[in-house]
């Protein structure tokens, strides 16, 4: 019973001893400094030193070496001498002097494994304390002693596997920790340091020149700070890093004096030099300062690079980049200087990785010109102009061109692909790149983000989510109730970094059309610890990057919060099911909508709002949980059975209806088989079910999330219609497949994903009926107001938004009323106006995006490529079709080309011979019944209603994502 005790004791006390602010409490009574505010913001050994001289950092090291020792000794009254516990207690005394004391806990480690283990400690003292004399690299030290100690506890106990496991863990520890807080010796010593530590602090920085290294001589090799030395060196010094080519370079930071690496570099005229600014806040998101500071070419002795240097840090205050700053709200900071090698440039240019005057689409612009990249930046000659598009496959990658002039297409293309590369790094942020090109390397001489094309706006999400034109009212409901779900999420996740982001701006309307913001999730995301593009991952099977260990490990806590939440999401939907949702249906079926008056309607609406509030958080969740689990387990799309899904329920039955109405009438006119069922009893049957069937599913619509929309049960023409497409074709066999799919596969992971993909049919299905039971209720609103005068035509309440419905419904706004004819006239006009943009841009920069252009053919070979969401092939002639309002004649030999696909467009692929879609991922509407029925699909087929035409013959395989246009393009 005392060891239990004893490892309480531990887990208690020692983090609670770590986070014991003793050196802030040293500092303060003899200096009175606050060290939590001044320099880096650490309570740390090297911290008291720094600012509080060398008699209060001697007793700051002795109170964190007591700390340490105290730890171990605290652990041998409950275990034997050199147990793991110490070094497990080691572990809980940094935990909590880095999460409360806001330090690193290195003193306490280094003095507590002396008596926890004096000869490993005295084999790693001398062997950092000979790497350290002669690399003079902290950083290879720190991290070195890191990989040492749990070697030498490896090899000297190498039967005590815990003791062993216990070293790696406190050594991992220390690793993460370093790499979340600033490090104290990077502190200039020339700038706030006590006098007494400076020598002691440079040499602990490894600031000793020794004609190769000394503090001014920062190069691009190392990992950079911009807050030190500005975006533009950080950022090349980060590409170098990624394994970019990048011109040979150093860096001075703004305080650091510059006559020990004008020395030292001796350029000349066969090695000329370029000196480059590198102010703090340049070359950023929030700012470009493109051409406001100097940039000195052709520096060829060190009195010229002495000159060059001064001129550019003299340049941080010209009236012109003092102006600059002050029209962007940027405050005024400092200048560092970038010097490189100078690239003896035979072709150079910019590359913008999008285009920054459309403001929309995928190509890439480049400019180039022979010669040094200073004549296209500096606007005094007119440089060649290309555009360039990437096309990459999982098998393969090639760049389209336009444009032609004296510089190698091939090296444009180089270009072109440098550039998309470079954007894919940063995130999808796009960047203005500048390169030159010597003959034999292509060199990357900046990149920064283009500030004009944020934030960016992707629809390839959000066609899915709620696609088509959508009206005023369909976005005041269905915006704050999506954003606010996913505000939920993110906020579980984040805790108190959420602060600050607005999650109303995750999407927003252009062109009467959906988007999301692509910046802002993207960077959600990424604070997140999961890759920029997780979304798109988990809602199209688009590919996973790795995501930062740092930041995911940091989120870890939030993340475990949300993964509890999808293991207990069968439970929970199950429970409000039963007590929210079921109840709350059944309620709103009992009331008798055309008999409300419009303050009941409207506490109708409210009520149905809130059980939306809470649909929406399952209907994001659950699909979200079922691709997640599906990706995780590889179980393929095949293998699932979207039997609860509505929409495919409803084929279902309305397929097996047609059957027997088939047995019916034997031979039918399609204009007459309603008006023949009403004449023999077993018809009477027929049309009886298929008014129960309408019944059941009547809440489905063309587009489900979009309230604008009438239903089945409102327009049920369209059913009808393909009842009888049904009777007239064969009926789809599905059957061998399901068969095949009950043999083949792991059924245990099967079924721990068909339970989530079950409970996502089911929320679709409730999700859809409350918005079918909301636009029902607007509609009996909306028919007292016309009847009373208030609105002139049918559908004009889909033109106001929310708030204009419920202060109408009050009464109380004179104003609104008055202006009610010509607000709704002007919102009607601008929807007509957005309807009749047949291709909007998937992608959109900025928030006041201009008139859509007419997409860029993306295609080489009379190749289309895009998402295989169905597998199969197929040949046909293509029928385009952007709306449901006149169903055209379908057969296998019909390949449906749409926009995108939703509930209301499934029965179309009954019979259709395959389908190509604008938009749409493995995961949407139209790709889950394509699969349900064995019609190869592909999605994401940029532009396909504009470049494929009536007639057309193509084909499509829907394993690997591409549409073949054959010889025969003219249309039929």
């Amino acid at each position: 019973m005392f060891e239990p005790w004893g490892v309480l004791v531990i887990l208690i006390a020692c983090p609670l001893l770590g986070g014991l602010p003793l050196i802030a409490w040293i500092t303060y009574a003899l200096t009175h400094k606050q060290l939590s505010q001044v320099g880096t913001g650490n309570i740390s050994v090297s911290a008291a030193f720094y600012h509080g001289g060398k008699f209060v950092g001697i007793l700051a090291v002795l109170s964190e070496a007591f700390k340490g020792v105290a730890a171990v000794l605290l652990t041998r009254l409950f275990f034997p001498d050199g147990s793991s516990w110490e070094l497990i207690a080691l572990i809980a005394l940094v935990i909590g002097r880095y999460w409360i004391g806001r330090g690193a806990g290195t003193t306490n480690v280094v003095w507590g494994f002396v008596v926890h283990d004096p000869l490993v400690a005295i084999f790693v003292s001398f062997f950092a304390g000979i790497s350290f004399t002669i690399l003079q690299s902290r950083q290879v030290v720190k991290f070195g002693v890191l990989l040492l100690f749990p070697l030498f506890v490896a090899l000297l106990h190498i039967s005590d596997i815990p003791r062993i496991l216990a070293a790696v863990a406190l050594a991992g520890l220390m690793g993460w920790i370093y790499t979340k807080i600033p490090d104290d010796m990077n502190l200039p010593a020339q700038e706030e340091g006590q006098t007494e530590s400076q020598a002691m602090l440079e040499f602990l920085r490894g600031d000793v020149y020794d004609g190769l290294r000394q503090r001014a001589m920062v190069s691009l090799d190392e990992e950079l700070d911009a807050a030190i030395v500005g975006e533009k060196a950080a950022t090349l010094s980060q590409i170098k890093r990624w394994g970019y080519p990048v011109p040979k370079g150093w860096v001075l930071a703004p305080i650091d004096d510059p006559e020990l690496l004008t020395e030292f570099l001796q350029p000349s005229e066969l090695s000329p030099l370029v000196v480059r600014s590198s102010a703090i806040g340049e070359d950023s998101e929030q700012a470009s300062a493109a051409g406001q500071y100097e940039t000195i070419l052709n520096v060829t002795s060190p009195e010229a690079l002495q000159s060059a240097i001064a001129q550019v840090q003299a340049s941080y205050n010209q009236p012109s980049a003092v102006q600059y700053r002050r029209d962007r709200g940027l405050n005024d900071s400092a200048m560092a200087v970038l010097i490189q090698q100078q690239v003896q440039s035979v072709y150079s240019g910019v590359a913008f990785s999008r285009d920054p005057i459309t403001q929309q689409g995928d190509a890439i612009i480049i400019e180039a010109l022979p010669g040094s990249p200073t004549q296209v930046v500096s606007g005094k000659v007119t440089p060649e102009q290309y555009r360039a598009f990437v096309i990459e496959t999982e098998n393969s990658s090639a760049v389209q061109l336009e444009g032609q002039g004296r510089v190698p297409q091939a090296l444009i293309k180089q270009v072109a692909y440098l550039a998309y590369r470079l954007e894919k790094r940063y995130h999808g942020t796009p960047q203005d790149i500048e390169w030159s090109y010597d003959g034999q390397t292509l060199w990357v001489l900046q990149s920064r983000p283009i500030t004009t094309l944020l934030p960016m706006w992707t629809r390839k999400i959000a066609a899915e989510v709620i696609p088509g034109v959508i009206h005023p009212l369909t976005w005041s409901i269905n915006r704050p109730l999506t954003c606010g779900v996913w505000g939920e999420f993110f906020t579980l996740v984040l805790g108190d970094r959420a602060l600050g982001l607005d999650f109303a701006e995750t999407a927003t309307l252009h062109y009467s059309r959906a988007y999301f913001n692509a910046s802002l999730l993207g960077d959600i995301f990424l604070r997140m610890g999961l890759p920029s593009e997780s979304l798109e991952f988990l809602t199209r099977g688009a590919k996973l990057s790795k995501p930062s260990w740092e930041s995911t490990w940091e989120n870890l806590p939030g993340l475990g919060k949300l993964l509890k939440r999808e293991l207990s999401l069968e439970k929970d939907f199950k429970r409000d099911y039963h007590q929210r949702f079921i109840p709350g249906l059944s309620q709103l079926a009992q009331e008798d909508i055309d008999n409300l008056e419009p303050s009941k309607l409207l506490i109708r609406i409210d009520f149905i709002l809130e059980l939306l509030r809470h649909g929406t958080y399952y209907s994001i969740l659950a699909p979200l949980s079922a691709a997640l689990r599906q990706a995780i387990f590889r179980v393929k799309d095949g293998q699932i059975d979207n039997s609860v899904t509505p929409e495919v329920a409803a084929l279902r039955s309305l397929s097996a209806l047609a059957t027997d109405a088939k047995e019916v009438l034997l031979e039918f006119e399609p204009q007459q088989v309603f008006e023949k069922l009403k004449q023999t009893p077993e018809g009477e049957k027929i049309l009886q079910e298929f008014d129960e069937l309408l019944q059941d599913y009547g809440y489905l619509s063309e587009v489900g999330t979009d309230i604008s929309v009438p239903t089945w049960r409102e327009n049920p023409q369209m059913i009808k219609q393909m009842f009888v497409q049904l009777m007239q074709g064969n009926e789809p066999q599905s059957g061998a497949k399901d068969a095949i799919n009950s043999i083949f596969g792991g059924k245990r992971k099967r079924s721990f994903v068909q339970r989530r993909v079950d409970i996502k049919g089911r929320v679709t299905e409730v999700y859809s009926r409350l918005l079918a039971e909301l636009r029902w209720s607007f509609v009996a609103l909306e028919n007292i107001w016309l009847k009373s005068g208030l609105l002139k035509k049918t559908g004009d309440i889909f033109f106001l938004d929310f708030d204009e419905v419920r202060r109408l419904v009050v009464g109380e706004d004179s104003r609104l009323i008055e202006q009610l004819d010509k607000l709704v006239e002007l919102k009607r006009s601008q929807f007509v106006q957005d309807n009749e943009i047949i291709q909007v841009p998937l992608l959109v920069y900025g928030n006041t995006p201009p008139h859509p252009l007419a997409p860029s053919v993306l295609y080489s070979d009379q190749i289309l490529q895009g998402i295989g969401a169905s597998p199969g092939q197929a040949e046909g002639r293509v029928k385009v079709l952007r709306n449901l309002q006149d169903l055209p004649e379908i057969d296998r030999d019909t390949i449906l080309v749409v926009p995108y696909t939703d509930s209301g467009w499934a029965p179309l692929l009954l019979r259709a011979g395959g389908l190509i879609a604008e938009v749409g991922g493995r995961l949407s509407h139209g790709a889950i019944v394509a699969r349900e029925y064995g019609i190869p699909a592909v999605m994401d087929v940029r532009g396909a209603t504009w470049l494929l035409q009536d007639g057309q013959r193509v084909r499509i395989d829907g394993s690997r994502g591409i549409v073949e246009l054959s010889n025969d393009l003219r249309p039929e």
